[in-house]
């Protein structure tokens, strides 16, 4: 039985789905005409920013689109011929040519770039769309504004997965069935199509991050630090750009993240495939990623669609019970489509694979509750933070860090857990001729495809979170009766909580991709190499060339993470200098009695993101192409019998160690800020207290407090961590792999 065909199916299925989503949310009431004056300012700028964003990364992609198809084309000598004989996988002949390469390899990159981007628009769109309609259904009931919210931001979810199958898929059979390649070398000629969703992400989430990060910095601290007022008051100028920030990072950028952990696995894992595929003469385990991103598709359908089921008008409910019940939904789901999937398309010994791909959703659902332990307010941690900003601004960033470090164990341990187990698994499946290794790695994979069969319903959860965030602002701005703001405040707690589940899981799914994609690198080392792809490579690190390349990589992380934090921290002076002027000129804006300037400050943090993304984005793509030149052509040392291995050694070196020192830092950053930020909520909450000077009685240390003080200033330090760097190193862990994996021939000899 073939299941090939459910792969346009379902990706077509996502499209019309995110379609009919798209018509229920946009027929819904927009609310009073001060809820619309609101969420028009809103919308205009989250797409004036996206405009200049995207037009900006549409240049660079261009030039680096030609840059690839040029080097490529030069350096590389084709894509050889793989064939399977008496149990090893080796190489023959030249059957494409260095140039059809390089021009194949730039179009996928255009084309990766291009979906990526386009998902993203409409997904951000959609959200920009959708908060006034979320703040109009909170007057009426909350199941009605859970319903509005998810699903606004369920197109973007949906989308993104859709354009990422659809994307893969089509390229694939173009490339294959059309312009007549073997689909065993396909995969490597599609390598470009990761590159170019790397390329959109890292920009997109460095932009996003550093335009949300500046505008909340600013507003927090002119707003509620310096004059006093609440938060999303109208007297604020920064408040509208604060607003739209929220979508253009969560929204925009981690679909861009996600879409690229999708793309990159897809063609991570069917390089991989291709192994078996060749001794086996079975082609499904080339397509199998697909096809169980299919299911997952169909699992998140139905998923999302039992959320309101779920949902109670009693005003009792956690709003995230019915969408912890639509998780559990999809979770079941992926589990039968596992099940079909591995033991229709993976032979006799599918069920090592299935125990491998039920090890990857059980590491996405332990990812969940790891970031939840550690950022919610009901544990340890959070309350360890709170109580301690009793004491001021000091102890409650030293007891942040602490438990921003301490988070890092929980992470390494379950992703090592995932691939030893995975790994594990996958080599005790007895294919003939195909060694315990090859099959190993490909547990790996189908573990990464496991977890990610979620990926729709995750994001969908994250981008959540900007639209609920936006409905408060809308409501506080435009006077709704406080029975509207108490269900967007309930949907807020939950769409911060969200929204770090899902930094969670984009780093446990970047950690299981970049194996994969460094796998893939060691494949495409090995064709270079004329090595059998089922053969191991001498990569030691007591080796100088790969220390130093290591050495590099733990480098690049951090100074990648300064830059980051540094632009945050720019363009929010810009952003603070302008609210103070409009306050100290404009008297009446503090009075109420007239408007602040909102438009100047949302164009001041446009233009203060977009200068400031360019040298990050710059020094990741760089770094490790300098790495693998300069070692090749300077260092050009010989070892283990290999001539002039030094350039791809180092290289191998700096993916090592930057994904592992990736992992882990993003993990500190998204949680440590997580933490900070639900640590002030909790004081809000007037959870912390003080014994009394009245004997028996007991004081609230709320709003207003020396200690609720000292936690907004450990929130404000954590809003970069958590909404910039953090998440732009999940891009930064898989770029570093798809770019080398494009540019191994510059390091190859």
């Amino acid at each position: 039985m073939e299941l090939i065909w459910l792969i346009p199916v379902a990706g077509l299925a996502a499209v019309f789905y995110a379609a009919f989503l798209t018509w229920d949310v946009l027929r819904r009431d927009t609310g009073t005409p001060e809820m619309q004056d609101v969420a028009s300012m809103i919308f205009e700028g989250a797409m004036a920013f996206l405009r200049r964003q995207y037009g900006t990364i549409a240049m660079l992609a261009i030039v680096t689109a030609v840059v690839i198809a040029l080097v490529v084309g030069a350096v590389s000598d084709g894509v050889k011929e793989i064939i399977a004989s008496a149990g090893s996988v080796t190489y023959g002949k030249k059957e494409v040519g260095q140039w059809e390469e390089g021009l194949l390899t730039g179009i996928a990159f255009i084309v990766g770039a291009a979906c990526s981007a386009l998902a993203g628009y409409i997904g951000m769109y959609i959200s920009v769309r959708s908060n006034s309609r979320t703040a109009s259904a909170a007057t009426r009931s909350l199941r009605e504004a859970i319903t509005v919210s998810l699903r606004g931001g369920a197109v973007s979810g949906f989308l993104v997965v859709a354009l990422s199958l659809l994307g893969v898929s089509s390229i694939y059979f173009i490339y294959s069935k059309v312009l007549g390649n073997s689909e065993a070398i396909t995969p490597f000629l599609i390598v470009g199509f990761g590159f170019g969703a790397s390329f959109v992400a890292l920009f997109a989430q460095l932009g996003g991050g550093i335009y949300t990060k500046a505008a909340d910095v600013g507003a927090d601290l002119v707003g509620k630090v310096e004059a006093g007022i609440p938060e999303d008051d109208p007297r604020n100028a920064a408040v509208v750009a604060d607003l739209v920030g929220d979508n253009v990072g969560d929204c925009a950028g981690r679909g861009a993240d996600l879409f690229e952990s999708m793309s990159a696995e897809n063609i991570g894992a069917m390089i991989l495939g291709v192994a078996i595929y060749k001794v086996t003469g079975d082609l499904q385990w080339v397509v199998f990623p697909l096809v169980l991103r299919s299911f997952g598709i169909f699992a998140t359908i139905a998923g999302l669609t039992s959320v309101p089921l779920f949902a109670r008008d009693d005003g009792q409910q956690d709003p995230m019970t019915p969408l912890n019940y639509g998780y559990y939904i999809v979770s079941a789901l992926s589990v039968v489509g596992l099940f079909i999937a591995t033991i229709v398309m993976l032979g006799d010994e599918w069920y090592w694979f299935f125990f491998c791909g039920l090890i990857g959703i059980g590491t996405g659902i332990a990812f969940v509750y790891i970031t939840q332990y550690y950022t919610s307010g009901g544990w340890r941690p959070v309350q360890d933070i709170a109580d301690a900003s009793r004491t001021g601004p000091a102890t409650n960033i030293i007891t942040g860090t602490a438990v921003g470090m301490e988070t890092t164990a929980a992470t390494a341990i379950a992703i090592g857990i995932a691939l030893v187990a995975s790994f594990a698994l996958g080599s005790r499946a007895d294919i003939p001729g195909v060694g315990g290794f090859t099959t190993g790695v490909f547990g790996t994979a189908v573990a990464t495809m496991g977890m990610l069969m979620s990926a729709a319903y995750i994001l969908s959860m994250d981008t959540f979170g900007p639209i609920t965030d936006n409905a408060g602002g809308i409501t506080e701005m435009s006077g709704a009766p406080e029975s509207a703001r108490h269900i967007t405040d309930s949907l807020d707690s939950v769409g911060n909580t969200t929204k770090a589940l899902t930094k969670g899981y984009a780093v446990a799914s970047a950690g299981l991709a970049a194996f994969l994609l460094f796998s893939a690198f060691l494949d495409k080392v090995k064709e270079r190499l004329s090595i059998p792809l089922n053969e191991g490579l001498p990569i030691d690190i007591s080796n100088v060339d790969v220390f130093v390349g290591a050495l590099i990589g733990g480098m690049l992380v951090f100074v990648f993470s300064s830059l980051a934090i540094r632009a945050v921290s720019s363009a929010a002076q810009d952003i603070i200098q302008e609210v103070r002027r409009q306050f100290r000129e404009d008297p009446g804006i503090m009075a109420g009695t007239s408007r602040p300037d909102y438009g100047r400050a949302v164009d001041i943090t446009a233009r203060a993101a977009l200068r400031n993304m360019i040298a990050p984005g710059i020094l990741a793509v760089g770094t490790p192409i300098a790495v693998g030149l300069i070692f090749r052509y300077v260092r050009a040392a010989d070892y283990g019998g290999l001539h002039d291995a030094s350039g791809w050694l180092a290289v191998s070196g700096l993916l090592m160690i930057g994904t592992i020192t990736g992992i882990l830092l993003a993990t500190f950053f998204n949680n440590v800020g997580g933490a900070w930020d639900n640590a002030k909520k909790y004081i809000e909450a007037g959870n912390l207290k003080a014994v009394s000077a009245n004997p028996g009685a007991v004081e609230v240390l709320g709003k207003g407090t020396e200690a609720h003080k000292a936690a907004v200033v450990g929130d404000t330090v954590g809003d970069p961590f958590k909404d910039t760097a953090g998440p732009s190193l999940h891009v930064l862990i898989k770029l570093l792999s798809t770019i080398t994996l494009v540019m191994a021939p510059l390091f190859i000899p």
